[in-house]
């Protein structure tokens, strides 16, 4: 049976003064959807879940919310005047008997419900906000970058949230796990134009690169017609005049649908470029210990970072990620315990907070303020890694238009704050790179440009994040802060880092009791019932680590294979490369002790299962 359809846009059309942003721009919304919206920073998406909230009005079209349902919106940036605390705010709205929902949300999400609004950070007040939107459990979510600002144990929650409800929704996000966690379809935005697609964003890139590949072909086709249509104008014009003038129009509509073609962004065109070699030795620490008051963030912890290293930090909100960063780049001196840099570091900073932008200044001024970038008398060009460059050509680089240079940075959306703050610090030659939450409010095309920079970049990475993809794709050590001041070294990424950890590793918050008026949040606490038989069943999140398990043995077994084979083919790699020789066997008994740890897991829970 068909299921009804929530919200249906019709011919959607809007401007903001230039170049139309949708022009008949048509969708529907069904009951029970799980919809991706995707696209390139810039193209609309947000606009597009204003438009679809009534937020925003288009110049034409229709925007119907059918049946008398609620949609909720759950915007980058709330506005929280008026209300006095967090929990203030996040209930607003409900009645009495359902505040009880906010509670247990602020619980999943991580954050002090008395807080006060004037004290709260941003990303406290993002929190408030999506508890909010799960309270009031209205009939269609639509939720722009709601993983920002939660730590992978909150993200967890909320996948389980969302997983459970049976409200439909529509969800903006950079993180690739949790979109291919969720998601059944995909809406992609593509120069103004809307294509849906019945399958989650697990397949949306080869869709994509199909589309284009299709596109590239027709355009093709297109160019190859038009020269030999040219060609002809030129040397069959003895032909009969009619006929000639009927080809003449023929060719000029060829030309003018070439010309109306809307030719596909590119990728930012970002360069890293390590300056002067560091020493091999890059960090070490020992017996290095942090407390602030009575609360213990460090116990005693070593650590040695050799150059070329990737490391990743994974922890819970607080637990002290970016203090051990700095602790361990010198930027703060720890208790007890020493710290030794190695030499001729060049150290560049990506800070989440985007700290080194003025939202008062325009995008020129935030390249050409500095004086370290800026060309000795030149207020019109920066240096790029050693050469003079134009401020507008370099803001090209980064998809920048011409009228954005003199545009206030307060203007830019998320991800083009992130371009601009990545602009900063890609104009500096550097040899260690801390990147502190990089992938926030990035597009997947821009993530995996920066994914393959940090993969050829010739320094060293210490990498602060939330994003499972993006750990995996780039790091070869991981660092999870585990509580109680607790450190631990992992080698590989977040899931050999889950491998190694076992079910023990925090992917997801222990899920709620189903039931209730809306799953979408937690239910009610419920009357007691008769105890179960001594089995245990099943949890949530061990189902779905059982699912998962076959893939990373699979994964596990198919790198030992790989090992394996590099190692047989060199049999005297030990004398001509030690070095390397010591690092696949590394490498090859750290992943033989995760396929046994895996392995073993997996027999456990299918006994448990059974």
């Amino acid at each position: 049976m068909a299921r009804a359809p929530l919200l249906q846009l019709t011919d959607i059309s809007l401007t903001f003064g230039g170049d139309p942003v949708f022009d008949t721009l048509s969708l529907t919304v069904q009951q029970g959807d799980r919809v991706a919206l995707v696209g390139r920073n810039g193209s609309g998406k947000s606009t597009l879940m204003k438009v679809m909230a009534g937020l925003v009005e288009p110049d034409r079209g229709a925007v119907v919310l059918n049946g008398g349902a609620k949609a909720g919106y759950m915007e980058q940036d709330p506005d929280l005047s008026g209300f006095a605390t967090l929990g203030e705010f996040a209930s607003d709205g409900l009645e009495e008997a359902e505040t009880y929902r906010v509670e247990m949300a602020a619980e999943g999400l991580k954050f002090d419900a008395a807080r006060p609004v004037a004290t709260a950070s941003g990303g406290e007040r993002r929190r408030a906000a999506l508890a909010r939107l799960l309270a009031q459990a209205p009939e269609l979510m639509l939720l722009d970058e709601p993983t920002n600002h939660l730590d992978i144990e909150a993200i967890g929650w909320l996948e389980d949230q969302l997983n459970q409800t049976r409200a439909a929704y529509v969800i903006i996000s950079h993180d690739r796990a949790f979109l291919r966690r969720l998601t059944r379809a995909t809406l992609w935005i593509d120069r103004g134009e809307m294509r849906r697609q019945e399958r989650g964003f697990e397949y949306f890139e080869d869709w994509r690169e199909a589309v284009w590949s299709a596109e590239d072909d027709a355009r093709h086709k297109l160019d190859r017609k038009i020269k030999a249509e040219a060609r002809w104008a030129v040397e069959g014009i003895s032909a009969r005049r009619k006929r000639n003038q009927g080809r003449v129009r023929a060719l000029a509509a060829l030309r003018a649908e070439r010309g109306a073609q809307i030719r596909r962004q590119g990728a930012a065109a970002m360069a890293l470029e390590a300056g002067p070699q560091s020493g091999k030795r890059v960090i070490e620490a020992k017996g290095i210990t942090k407390t602030f008051a009575d609360r213990t963030i460090l116990k005693p912890f070593d650590l040695r970072v050799q150059r070329g290293d990737r490391v990743a930090f994974v922890g819970p909100n607080g637990a002290g990620k970016t203090t051990l960063i700095k602790m361990l780049t010198g930027e703060i001196a720890p208790d007890d315990g020493t710290v030794t840099l190695g030499t001729n570091l060049d150290i560049a900073v990506f800070d989440q907070a985007r700290a080194a932008l003025n939202p008062d200044q325009t995008l020129w001024e935030s390249l050409t303020g500095d004086p370290d970038m800026r060309v000795s008398g030149r207020a019109d060009q920066v240096m790029v890694r050693g050469q003079p460059k134009h401020v507008v050509g370099y803001l090209k680089d980064f998809l920048f238009d011409e009228a954005q240079a003199r545009a206030p940075v307060r203007s830019l959306s998320g991800g083009e704050k992130a371009r601009l703050l990545l602009a900063r610090l890609m104009a500096r030659p550097s040899n260690l790179l801390v990147l502190d939450e990089p992938t926030n409010d990035l597009d997947v095309e821009t993530l995996d440009l920066l994914q393959d920079l940090l993969g050829d970049y010739d320094g060293t990475v210490l990498l602060v994040s939330h994003d499972r993809d993006f750990i995996d794709r780039v790091a070869d050590t991981t660092i999870a802060m585990e509580g109680d001041g607790r450190a631990v070294v992992y080698a590989g990424g977040w899931s050999d880092y889950r491998a190694q950890r076992g079910a023990d590793a925090p992917d997801a918050a222990v899920p709620t009791p189903a039931g209730g008026a809306r799953p979408a949040v937690p239910s009610a606490p419920a009357v007691a019932k008769p105890a179960r038989s001594a089995k245990p069943a099943l949890s949530f999140t061990e189902r779905h680590r059982l699912e998962e398990l076959p893939s990373i043995i699979e994964r596990l077994e198919a790198e030992i294979a790989k090992l394996s084979e590099f190692l047989s083919a060199q049999p005297d790699l030990y004398q001509t490369s030690p070095v390397r020789f010591r690092k696949a066997t590394e490498a090859m008994a750290e992943r033989q002790a995760a396929l046994e740890a895996a392995e073993e897991e997996w027999l456990t829970l299918e006994e448990k299962a059974d």
